[in-house]
Protein backbone atom coordinates (compact mmCIF):
# COMPACT_ATOMS: atom_id res chain seq x y z
CA UNK A 1 0.00 0.00 0.00
CA UNK A 2 1.30 3.47 -0.87
CA UNK A 3 2.21 5.68 2.04
CA UNK A 4 4.08 8.90 2.79
CA UNK A 5 5.30 10.92 5.72
CA UNK A 6 3.91 14.38 6.38
CA UNK A 7 3.55 16.73 9.34
CA UNK A 8 0.45 15.70 11.23
CA UNK A 9 -2.11 17.20 13.52
CA UNK A 10 -2.40 14.66 16.31
CA UNK A 11 -5.70 13.98 18.09
CA UNK A 12 -5.05 10.85 20.10
CA UNK A 13 -7.08 9.39 22.95
CA UNK A 14 -4.15 7.53 24.48
CA UNK A 15 -0.52 7.71 23.48
CA UNK A 16 3.01 7.78 24.87
CA UNK A 17 4.52 11.26 24.65
CA UNK A 18 8.03 12.47 25.44
CA UNK A 19 8.95 16.06 26.20
CA UNK A 20 12.43 17.51 26.39
CA UNK A 21 12.83 20.10 29.16
CA UNK A 22 16.11 21.91 28.64
CA UNK A 23 17.71 25.05 30.09
CA UNK A 24 18.80 27.88 27.75
CA UNK A 25 22.35 27.52 29.11
CA UNK A 26 24.12 25.04 31.35
CA UNK A 27 23.08 24.80 34.97
CA UNK A 28 22.00 22.20 37.50
CA UNK A 29 19.61 19.32 36.87
CA UNK A 30 17.39 18.81 39.90
CA UNK A 31 16.55 15.17 39.12
CA UNK A 32 19.27 12.64 39.89
CA UNK A 33 17.76 9.32 38.82
CA UNK A 34 16.14 7.98 35.66
CA UNK A 35 12.66 6.69 36.45
CA UNK A 36 11.89 9.49 38.92
CA UNK A 37 8.23 10.52 38.75
CA UNK A 38 7.67 14.28 38.49
CA UNK A 39 4.68 16.57 38.80
CA UNK A 40 3.94 19.16 36.14
CA UNK A 41 4.89 22.09 38.39
CA UNK A 42 8.08 20.46 39.68
CA UNK A 43 11.34 22.26 38.88
CA UNK A 44 13.62 19.85 37.00
CA UNK A 45 16.53 22.16 36.13
CA UNK A 46 17.83 25.50 37.36
CA UNK A 47 20.46 28.04 36.29
CA UNK A 48 21.26 31.74 36.45
CA UNK A 49 21.51 34.21 33.59
CA UNK A 50 24.34 36.73 34.06
CA UNK A 51 23.04 40.19 34.95
CA UNK A 52 23.37 43.20 32.66
CA UNK A 53 26.62 45.19 32.81
CA UNK A 54 26.96 48.92 33.38
CA UNK A 55 30.21 50.80 32.60
CA UNK A 56 31.08 53.56 35.08
CA UNK A 57 33.82 56.15 34.43
CA UNK A 58 35.40 56.22 37.88
CA UNK A 59 38.46 58.20 36.77
CA UNK A 60 36.27 60.97 35.40
CA UNK A 61 33.96 61.08 38.39
CA UNK A 62 36.81 61.04 40.89
CA UNK A 63 38.92 63.50 38.89
CA UNK A 64 42.04 61.33 39.06
CA UNK A 65 44.32 59.43 36.70
CA UNK A 66 43.14 56.01 35.53
CA UNK A 67 46.11 54.31 37.19
CA UNK A 68 45.09 55.79 40.58
CA UNK A 69 41.48 54.53 40.51
CA UNK A 70 42.16 51.17 42.16
CA UNK A 71 43.87 52.91 45.08
CA UNK A 72 40.68 54.85 45.75
CA UNK A 73 38.34 51.85 45.77
CA UNK A 74 36.36 51.21 48.97
CA UNK A 75 35.33 47.71 47.84
CA UNK A 76 37.25 44.84 46.30
CA UNK A 77 36.84 43.65 42.72
CA UNK A 78 34.30 40.82 42.79
CA UNK A 79 32.53 42.14 45.91
CA UNK A 80 28.76 42.44 46.04
CA UNK A 81 27.58 46.04 46.24
CA UNK A 82 24.29 47.69 47.11
CA UNK A 83 22.65 50.63 45.40
CA UNK A 84 23.99 53.96 46.80
CA UNK A 85 26.88 52.16 48.53
CA UNK A 86 30.17 54.08 48.52
CA UNK A 87 32.49 52.27 46.08
CA UNK A 88 35.32 54.78 45.56
CA UNK A 89 36.59 57.96 47.22
CA UNK A 90 39.68 60.16 46.85
CA UNK A 91 41.80 61.14 49.85
CA UNK A 92 41.25 64.82 49.17
CA UNK A 93 43.44 67.65 50.44
CA UNK A 94 44.19 67.40 54.17
CA UNK A 95 41.12 65.18 54.45
CA UNK A 96 38.92 67.79 52.74
CA UNK A 97 37.51 68.24 49.21
CA UNK A 98 37.02 64.51 48.70
CA UNK A 99 35.42 63.15 45.54
CA UNK A 100 33.28 60.04 45.93
CA UNK A 101 31.25 57.66 43.77
CA UNK A 102 28.29 55.59 44.91
CA UNK A 103 26.89 52.54 43.15
CA UNK A 104 23.89 53.20 40.86
CA UNK A 105 22.69 49.62 41.27
CA UNK A 106 22.60 46.45 43.33
CA UNK A 107 25.07 43.92 41.99
CA UNK A 108 28.84 43.46 41.99
CA UNK A 109 32.03 45.22 40.94
CA UNK A 110 33.34 43.08 38.11
CA UNK A 111 36.48 44.90 36.96
CA UNK A 112 38.39 48.19 36.88
CA UNK A 113 40.71 49.20 34.02
CA UNK A 114 44.11 50.76 34.79
CA UNK A 115 44.15 52.19 31.25
CA UNK A 116 40.72 53.84 30.95
CA UNK A 117 39.70 54.15 34.59
CA UNK A 118 36.39 52.50 33.69
CA UNK A 119 34.67 50.21 36.15
CA UNK A 120 32.31 47.46 35.06
CA UNK A 121 29.35 46.89 37.37
CA UNK A 122 27.09 43.86 36.88
CA UNK A 123 23.50 43.52 38.01
CA UNK A 124 22.55 40.41 40.05
CA UNK A 125 22.11 37.18 38.05
CA UNK A 126 18.59 36.29 36.99
CA UNK A 127 17.40 32.84 38.14
CA UNK A 128 15.99 30.64 35.38
CA UNK A 129 13.99 27.54 36.23
CA UNK A 130 12.54 24.88 33.96
CA UNK A 131 9.58 22.90 35.25
CA UNK A 132 8.42 19.49 34.10
CA UNK A 133 5.35 20.95 32.29
CA UNK A 134 3.76 17.49 32.21
CA UNK A 135 3.32 14.82 34.85
CA UNK A 136 5.32 11.69 34.07
CA UNK A 137 8.61 9.94 34.64
CA UNK A 138 12.14 10.95 33.71
CA UNK A 139 13.51 8.64 31.01
CA UNK A 140 16.71 10.52 30.23
CA UNK A 141 18.92 13.04 32.03
CA UNK A 142 20.80 15.57 29.90
CA UNK A 143 23.82 16.48 32.06
CA UNK A 144 23.86 20.14 33.16
CA UNK A 145 20.95 20.96 30.84
CA UNK A 146 17.69 19.15 31.57
CA UNK A 147 15.65 15.98 31.26
CA UNK A 148 13.32 14.09 28.95
CA UNK A 149 9.98 13.18 30.49
CA UNK A 150 7.62 10.45 29.30
CA UNK A 151 3.91 10.30 30.00
CA UNK A 152 0.82 8.38 28.90
CA UNK A 153 -1.73 10.95 27.84
CA UNK A 154 -4.55 12.16 25.68
CA UNK A 155 -2.76 14.36 23.15
CA UNK A 156 -4.54 17.02 21.09
CA UNK A 157 -2.83 19.43 18.73
CA UNK A 158 -4.42 22.60 17.40
CA UNK A 159 -3.78 24.42 14.16
CA UNK A 160 -2.94 27.79 15.75
CA UNK A 161 -2.50 29.31 19.18
CA UNK A 162 -1.11 32.13 21.28
CA UNK A 163 0.29 32.25 24.81
CA UNK A 164 2.74 30.02 26.62
CA UNK A 165 2.69 26.98 28.85
CA UNK A 166 -0.04 26.77 31.49
CA UNK A 167 -1.82 24.06 33.47
CA UNK A 168 -5.32 23.61 34.81
CA UNK A 169 -8.49 21.50 34.84
CA UNK A 170 -10.42 20.78 31.67
CA UNK A 171 -13.74 22.66 31.90
CA UNK A 172 -16.21 22.37 28.98
CA UNK A 173 -18.83 25.14 28.90
CA UNK A 174 -20.68 24.18 25.70
CA UNK A 175 -22.61 21.03 24.84
CA UNK A 176 -22.03 20.75 21.09
CA UNK A 177 -18.93 21.18 18.89
CA UNK A 178 -20.76 23.70 16.68
CA UNK A 179 -21.88 25.86 19.61
CA UNK A 180 -20.25 29.28 19.84
CA UNK A 181 -18.40 30.27 23.01
CA UNK A 182 -20.06 33.46 24.25
CA UNK A 183 -19.42 35.98 27.00
CA UNK A 184 -22.48 34.72 28.91
CA UNK A 185 -20.97 31.25 29.29
CA UNK A 186 -17.94 32.57 31.20
CA UNK A 187 -18.10 33.20 34.94
CA UNK A 188 -16.11 32.75 38.14
CA UNK A 189 -16.42 28.96 37.80
CA UNK A 190 -13.90 29.28 34.95
CA UNK A 191 -11.15 30.62 37.21
CA UNK A 192 -7.90 28.64 36.81
CA UNK A 193 -9.63 26.34 34.28
CA UNK A 194 -8.97 25.36 30.67
CA UNK A 195 -12.23 26.45 29.09
CA UNK A 196 -13.47 24.24 26.23
CA UNK A 197 -15.66 26.04 23.70
CA UNK A 198 -17.16 24.90 20.41
CA UNK A 199 -16.98 26.51 17.01
CA UNK A 200 -15.91 30.10 17.60
CA UNK A 201 -14.95 32.86 19.98
CA UNK A 202 -14.49 36.61 19.65
CA UNK A 203 -12.14 39.21 21.14
CA UNK A 204 -14.70 40.19 23.84
CA UNK A 205 -14.92 36.50 24.84
CA UNK A 206 -11.15 36.28 25.27
CA UNK A 207 -11.19 39.51 27.27
CA UNK A 208 -13.93 38.11 29.52
CA UNK A 209 -11.94 34.89 29.93
CA UNK A 210 -8.98 36.94 31.18
CA UNK A 211 -11.30 38.89 33.48
CA UNK A 212 -12.71 35.76 35.16
CA UNK A 213 -9.24 34.23 35.52
CA UNK A 214 -9.43 31.36 33.02
CA UNK A 215 -6.02 29.97 32.14
CA UNK A 216 -6.75 28.86 28.59
CA UNK A 217 -9.48 28.75 25.95
CA UNK A 218 -9.75 25.91 23.42
CA UNK A 219 -12.12 26.48 20.47
CA UNK A 220 -12.61 25.38 16.88
CA UNK A 221 -12.08 28.73 15.18
CA UNK A 222 -11.46 32.44 15.53
CA UNK A 223 -11.63 35.36 13.13
CA UNK A 224 -8.27 36.96 12.32
CA UNK A 225 -9.74 40.41 12.98
CA UNK A 226 -10.86 39.33 16.46
CA UNK A 227 -7.38 38.00 17.12
CA UNK A 228 -5.86 41.30 15.99
CA UNK A 229 -8.28 43.27 18.19
CA UNK A 230 -7.44 41.13 21.21
CA UNK A 231 -3.66 41.29 20.75
CA UNK A 232 -3.53 44.85 19.45
CA UNK A 233 -1.41 43.84 16.44
CA UNK A 234 -1.21 41.40 13.52
CA UNK A 235 0.44 38.10 14.42
CA UNK A 236 2.07 37.65 11.00
CA UNK A 237 4.16 34.55 10.29
CA UNK A 238 6.47 34.73 13.31
CA UNK A 239 6.39 32.15 16.04
CA UNK A 240 3.78 32.70 18.74
CA UNK A 241 3.85 31.68 22.38
CA UNK A 242 5.44 34.70 24.07
CA UNK A 243 2.29 36.81 24.19
CA UNK A 244 1.60 38.26 27.64
CA UNK A 245 -2.18 38.54 27.42
CA UNK A 246 -3.07 36.66 30.60
CA UNK A 247 -4.42 33.64 28.75
CA UNK A 248 -3.43 30.87 26.33
CA UNK A 249 -5.55 30.20 23.25
CA UNK A 250 -5.66 26.98 21.21
CA UNK A 251 -7.60 26.97 17.91
CA UNK A 252 -8.18 23.39 16.79
CA UNK A 253 -9.62 23.84 13.29
CA UNK A 254 -8.71 27.17 11.65
CA UNK A 255 -9.74 30.77 11.03
CA UNK A 256 -13.44 31.46 10.82
CA UNK A 257 -16.47 29.90 12.47
CA UNK A 258 -15.57 26.20 12.25
CA UNK A 259 -17.12 23.52 14.49
CA UNK A 260 -14.56 21.65 16.56
CA UNK A 261 -13.91 18.18 15.13
CA UNK A 262 -16.24 15.67 16.77
CA UNK A 263 -13.42 13.45 18.01
CA UNK A 264 -11.51 16.38 19.52
CA UNK A 265 -14.64 17.73 21.23
CA UNK A 266 -15.62 14.32 22.56
CA UNK A 267 -12.17 13.68 24.01
CA UNK A 268 -12.18 17.02 25.79
CA UNK A 269 -15.71 16.50 27.09
CA UNK A 270 -14.80 13.08 28.45
CA UNK A 271 -11.81 14.54 30.27
CA UNK A 272 -13.76 17.15 32.22
CA UNK A 273 -12.03 17.74 35.54
CA UNK A 274 -8.76 16.15 34.40
CA UNK A 275 -5.55 18.12 34.94
CA UNK A 276 -3.96 19.19 31.65
CA UNK A 277 -0.94 21.03 30.32
CA UNK A 278 -1.55 23.51 27.49
CA UNK A 279 0.81 25.48 25.25
CA UNK A 280 -0.27 27.93 22.54
CA UNK A 281 3.15 28.24 20.87
CA UNK A 282 2.84 27.92 17.08
CA UNK A 283 5.27 27.93 14.18
CA UNK A 284 3.93 27.04 10.75
CA UNK A 285 7.08 27.24 8.66
CA UNK A 286 10.48 25.63 9.23
CA UNK A 287 10.50 23.57 12.40
CA UNK A 288 6.73 23.12 12.66
CA UNK A 289 5.38 23.66 16.17
CA UNK A 290 1.72 23.19 17.04
CA UNK A 291 -0.32 24.35 20.04
CA UNK A 292 -1.23 21.42 22.25
CA UNK A 293 -3.39 20.05 25.03
CA UNK A 294 -1.81 17.21 27.03
CA UNK A 295 -4.02 15.35 29.51
CA UNK A 296 -2.02 12.90 31.61
CA UNK A 297 -3.67 9.51 32.14
CA UNK A 298 -3.06 6.74 34.63
CA UNK A 299 -0.32 4.44 33.35
CA UNK A 300 -2.23 1.16 33.07
CA UNK A 301 -0.29 -1.45 31.11
CA UNK A 302 -3.51 -3.38 30.39
CA UNK A 303 -4.86 -0.48 28.32
CA UNK A 304 -3.71 -0.12 24.74
CA UNK A 305 -1.96 3.04 23.58
CA UNK A 306 -1.81 4.21 19.98
CA UNK A 307 1.98 4.44 19.99
CA UNK A 308 4.24 7.45 20.00
CA UNK A 309 2.82 10.89 19.22
CA UNK A 310 5.84 11.46 17.01
CA UNK A 311 4.54 9.28 14.17
CA UNK A 312 3.52 10.79 10.86
CA UNK A 313 2.64 8.16 8.26
CA UNK A 314 0.04 9.07 5.66
CA UNK A 315 -1.70 6.33 3.71
CA UNK A 316 -5.03 5.72 1.97
CA UNK A 317 -7.82 6.29 4.47
CA UNK A 318 -5.80 8.57 6.77
CA UNK A 319 -7.86 11.53 8.05
CA UNK A 320 -6.37 14.87 6.98
CA UNK A 321 -7.04 18.58 7.20
CA UNK A 322 -6.26 20.97 4.35
CA UNK A 323 -4.11 23.87 5.55
CA UNK A 324 -3.99 26.13 2.48
CA UNK A 325 -6.52 27.83 0.22
CA UNK A 326 -8.81 27.26 -1.60
CA UNK A 327 -9.89 24.40 0.70
CA UNK A 328 -8.36 25.72 3.92
CA UNK A 329 -9.82 24.09 7.04
CA UNK A 330 -11.75 21.36 5.22
CA UNK A 331 -11.53 17.76 6.45
CA UNK A 332 -11.32 14.58 4.46
CA UNK A 333 -9.49 11.30 3.96
CA UNK A 334 -6.63 10.30 1.71
CA UNK A 335 -8.12 8.64 -1.38
CA UNK A 336 -4.93 8.12 -3.38
CA UNK A 337 -1.16 8.73 -3.10
CA UNK A 338 0.27 8.97 -6.64
CA UNK A 339 3.88 7.73 -6.49
CA UNK A 340 5.32 10.22 -8.99
CA UNK A 341 5.32 14.04 -9.06
CA UNK A 342 2.40 15.52 -11.01
CA UNK A 343 1.69 18.92 -12.55
CA UNK A 344 -0.70 21.07 -10.49
CA UNK A 345 -2.71 24.23 -11.39
CA UNK A 346 0.36 26.46 -11.01
CA UNK A 347 2.14 24.35 -13.68
CA UNK A 348 4.67 23.23 -11.09
CA UNK A 349 5.46 19.54 -10.67
CA UNK A 350 5.24 18.20 -7.14
CA UNK A 351 4.23 15.16 -5.11
CA UNK A 352 0.47 15.20 -4.61
CA UNK A 353 -2.31 13.54 -2.68
CA UNK A 354 -5.92 12.97 -3.70
CA UNK A 355 -8.27 13.81 -0.84
CA UNK A 356 -11.92 12.85 -0.57
CA UNK A 357 -13.58 15.67 1.35
CA UNK A 358 -16.31 15.06 3.89
CA UNK A 359 -18.90 16.25 1.35
CA UNK A 360 -17.76 13.55 -1.11
CA UNK A 361 -15.80 15.81 -3.45
CA UNK A 362 -12.31 14.62 -4.47
CA UNK A 363 -9.49 17.15 -4.89
CA UNK A 364 -5.85 16.79 -5.96
CA UNK A 365 -3.45 18.77 -3.75
CA UNK A 366 0.28 19.14 -3.08
CA UNK A 367 1.17 17.01 -0.08
CA UNK A 368 2.49 20.12 1.65
CA UNK A 369 -1.09 21.47 1.65
CA UNK A 370 -2.41 18.82 4.05
CA UNK A 371 -1.62 17.59 7.51
CA UNK A 372 -2.62 14.43 9.28
CA UNK A 373 -5.28 14.16 11.93
CA UNK A 374 -3.86 11.18 13.75
CA UNK A 375 -6.34 9.05 15.64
Amino acid sequence: MAHAYTPGLKVTARTVLRKERRLPLKGKVMVSEIGTKVKAEQIVARTELPGNVLPLNLAGKLGCDARDVKGNLKVKIGDKIAKHQLIAETKGLLGLFKSSVRSPLDGSLESVSDITGQAILREPPQPVETDAYIEGKVVEIIPDEGVIIETVCTFIQGIFGIGGEIRGEIYPVVEQPDQELTVELLNEDCRDKIVIGGSFCTAPVLEKAVQVGARAVVVGGIDDEDLKNFLGYDVGVAITGNEQMGITLVVTEGFGKIPMANKTFRLLQEKKGYYASVNGATQIRAGVMRPEVIITLEEDQSMKTTGSAESGMMEVGTPVRIIREPYFGELGKVAELPPHPMKIETEAKTRVVKVKLDDGKEVLLPRANVELIEE
